[in-house]
């Protein structure tokens, strides 16, 4: 049966939100530590515990680790960024670590906040750049950033995971997403981490979301548990139109190697602000179990949409009414 997994966030962080989830079809639930640390959460999850507890059901209880994703630093309150200003980077701007600065070049495009806000660099110094706005946006801290055509090699696991991954067990985390799996070397790196924190039995789930990973799944896939096809950052990297396809690939290689994997992001991005999906949205869930998924998974729609509840039932009756027609089309 396929997993259905949602993401803990303020709109669905009471036990009474999230027993009706889980009586909806949930089974599992992501713990975002983009932000925040693991033992922030700790409250959080015994909710979700008592309210899987009240539904008879164990839940899967993932951590999305902070991994070698690019971020932008920490900043009071948000900021509008608007199409055709300038805006400066690193020193008296939006604050970037030095190397990120080091790596920008003038006429390099950058996405902010998973591909939102795009602008080009203008200008490229040691310790600050400035760059045009082409697609504006609010912008608040620690919010992702992609220089296209460019990998900075970062270590797979930060400083902040290694403090997470100590409390996991305790607090019953059952896997951890591990973001922007490129090679082998990183997944090895994951579970030397593992290993030295108490934590070898946590499923480790592969996140696909740049082209280094998709050209090496085949390398690596062996040492995850399960790969999850990442379409925001993903998407991030090629043309929008080309995502499909790459789709298609991975889960072509993972059915290939009887590797269970996931399909997130933007699966029922309309329910963020409505009550009711669109026909696209749950064709595009039906088409992923049909493909092969072995899980699907919402993230703000969950975290900080209008009907969280809501959300879980379509995407689960969905995910549900293709593995009815799978088995109709076996018989």
């Amino acid at each position: 049966m396929i997993d259905i997994f949602g993401t803990l966030g303020p709109a669905c962080d009471s036990e009474a939100v999230l027993s009706e989830m889980i009586s909806n079809g949930m089974t599992g639930i992501r713990v975002n530590l983009s932000h925040v640390m693991l033992a922030d959460c700790a409250a959080s999850i015994d909710r979700v515990k008592r309210a899987a507890k009240e539904n008879g059901v164990s839940p899967k209880i993932l951590i999305d680790m902070q991994g070698p994703e690019l971020r932008i630093g920490r900043f009071e309150g948000g900021m509008v960024l608007k199409a055709g200003e300038t805006v400066g980077l690193g020193v008296e701007g939006i604050p970037l670590d030095d190397a990120v600065i080091k790596e920008l070049s003038a006429g390099d495009e950058v996405l902010l906040d998973d591909g939102k806000i795009l602008g080009e660099i203008s200008f490229a110094g040691e310790q600050k750049a400035t760059m045009r706005i082409i697609r504006g946006g609010e912008l608040t801290q620690r919010k992702s950033i992609l220089i296209k055509g460019k990998d900075l090699r970062l270590s797979a696991i930060t400083a902040d995971d290694r403090e997470n991954l100590k409390l996991a067990k305790d607090l019953g985390i059952t896997g951890i997403m591990q973001p922007f799996v490129r090679s082998r070397e990183d997944l090895m790196e994951v579970r030397v981490a593992l290993d030295v924190c108490g934590c070898t039995g946590l499923r480790i789930y592969a996140k696909i979301e740049n082209m280094e990973g998709v050209k090496n799944l085949s390398s690596f896939i062996d040492l995850c548990d399960e790969v999850i096809i990442a379409r925001g950052d993903l998407g991030n990297n090629m043309d929008l139109w080309a995502l499909p396809r790459v789709q298609k690939e991975i889960s072509g290689i993972c059915n290939e190697a009887c590797k269970p994997f996931m399909v997130v992001t933007q699966m029922l991005a309309s329910m963020e602000k409505s009550e009711v999906p669109t026909r696209a949205e749950v064709s595009d869930i039906f088409n992923a179990v049909l493909d092969g998924a072995s899980s699907v998974m919402v993230t703000g729609e969950t975290a900080i949409g209008v009907n969280p509840a809501e959300v879980i039932k379509y995407l689960s009756n969905t995910a549900r009414e293709a593995e009815k027609y799978i088995g109709e089309e076996r018989k």
